[in-house]
């Protein structure tokens, strides 16, 4: 084996999603509303001596502090894009924001199922009339957020999963998907609130209340084990690119070249980096195997390490 040489396309290190500054502005939105709503329900209940309002709305105070989040998460990217002090860029700031989101998606769902078994057990008092208007007037507001972020986290999806190739999850905005997240789980706890307080009222079933927290309690866990084992993939460079790796050795690889040493890793919503290394007889530049590479969008920053290697020697891997 011979001299070697390696290379990479010039390029900037901007990795955002496409949809960044979309995705940012509708997240600021509904951070506004949700806010809104928590500072009415707050007032309210303090004039009212509501108990039940001043505790859904220092409910509503955690969701707007996770959405609070995610917006800062979107600020912070766009503002640091350029700061050469994140090597690969702030692509992967929607992911942290997302796994920080769902360890409160967890949070909240343990404390609605913690309060559902004990009301189980010791039932209290329901105000129906007052907690079911509380009830509707949260869910208004979830659905008008829901209709902000769902469009184009839908959108997302529907993207990823027309893509034809298991790396295409990657096109996936966690951060927009984390407080899309947090808008259905208190949209679906109003619902099944409003379903148990119907319940309770005209059947004398009670104890619809807390079997109702019990279902969205579960339902919450869900989404945030999804969420926190999709981001801490990608936080971990662990996500699964087996169709890409396998597109980047089929644009390479020529009968002469033959890749020894692969490395694709997420960098941002649908940006992914590569590393190869390869060797060949009589090998071209390393821009001309990065070219072929490129043909895929997907792949953003590709580094290709050559290796001049004469027939008898080609099973050797490079050093």
């Amino acid at each position: 084996m011979h001299s070697h040489q390696i290379e990479q396309l010039t390029h900037d290190h901007v990795f955002l999603g496409d949809a960044h500054d979309k995705h940012a502005a509708r997240t600021r939105w509904v951070v506004v509303l949700t806010a809104v709503m928590m500072v009415v329900e707050i007032v309210a209940g303090l004039m009212t001596g509501s108990m039940a309002l001043l505790a859904d709305g220092i409910h509503m105070a955690t969701h707007a502090g996770a959405l609070g989040v995610a917006a800062f998460a979107y600020s912070f990217a766009r503002t640091h894009a350029d700061n050469p002090r994140y090597t690969f860029g702030t692509g992967k700031m929607g992911d942290l924001a997302g796994f920080a989101s769902a360890l409160l998606l967890a949070v909240f769902a343990a404390g609605i199922a913690v309060q559902s078994v004990e009301r189980l057990f010791e039932p209290g008092r329901i105000a129906y009339t007052e907690a079911t208007v509380i009830a509707a007037f949260g869910l208004l507001v979830n659905l008008a957020s829901a209709l902000l972020l769902g469009a184009d986290h839908h959108h997302d999806h529907d993207h990823h999963q027309g893509h034809g190739h298991s790396h295409s999850h990657g096109h996936t905005d966690n951060n927009l998907r984390s407080a899309y997240f947090h808008v259905l789980a208190d949209a679906l706890t109003s619902v099944l609130a409003i379903g148990a307080l119907l319940a309770g009222r005209y059947l004398g079933w009670a104890w619809m209340d807390a079997a109702m927290g019990l279902v969205g309690a579960a339902v919450i866990g869900r989404w945030s084990w999804g969420l926190m084992r999709d981001t801490g993939a990608v936080l971990l460079d662990a996500t699964s690119t087996t169709d890409l790796e396998g597109e980047v050795r089929e644009a390479i690889e020529d009968g002469d070249a033959r890749i020894v040493d692969l490395h694709v890793w997420q960098v941002g919503p649908g940006k992914f980096a590569a590393v190869v290394s390869l060797v060949a007889e009589s090998p071209l530049t390393p821009t001309d195997y990065a070219k072929r590479a490129q043909i895929h969008e997907e792949l953003v920053h590709i580094t290709v390490e050559t290796h001049r290697c004469p027939g008898p020697h080609r099973n050797l891997h490079a050093a």
